[in-house]
């Protein structure tokens, strides 16, 4: 009787993380910094929950690369990122993440994507090329290429303006 009041709890607890982790697109529906849409983007979207309660939701790790810059006094008690190949919320410090490759990035010239697996980033690196990678190693990417991602966003916004 104890074990199945156990498993029952636990696959209550275990439905509540997946509904909670799939309401964070209609919490957060477009980027806070660049406005796409992050269920286009719910391959790449993150979500920065903070310690005081408050949560960022954005479309990619540029944007949320920009989002801890500019909350150096929030701590985050949990990052999120959608799983490439699930679209799926999952750990975005546990993640095996791919820097580079042939398939353009979201908001940035050098791609970041995150896998639930190892095997599933080994496999997008066999198809796509890029580096198997830790958080810590796409996070630093980030932020040293957000002077060329901003600058390169600008002037694709500029053009897009002009052809208007």
């Amino acid at each position: 009787m104890k074990r199945c009041m156990f498993v029952a709890v636990l696959l209550l607890a275990m439905a509540g993380i997946v509904f909670a982790a799939e309401m964070d697109i209609d919490k957060h529906q477009s980027c806070g910094y660049c406005g796409m849409n992050r269920t286009k983007f719910a391959h790449s979207r993150m979500l920065v929950e903070y310690d005081d309660g408050t949560s960022a939701g954005v479309c990619s790790l540029r944007c949320a690369a920009v989002e801890l810059v500019n909350n150096l006094d929030k701590t985050p008690s949990r990052i999120g990122v959608g799983d490439y190949a699930s679209r799926k919320l999952i750990d975005a410090e546990n993640a095996v993440w791919v820097v580079g490759g042939k398939k353009p990035g979201v908001m940035t010239g050098n791609a970041k994507w995150a896998f639930a697996t190892r095997k599933g980033a080994e496999e997008f690196v066999k198809e796509n090329g890029g580096t198997v990678a830790t958080f810590e190693t796409a996070i630093k990417a980030a932020y040293q290429e957000i002077y060329q991602d901003t600058k390169m966003i600008r002037e694709r916004r500029k053009m897009m303006r002009m052809k208007q």
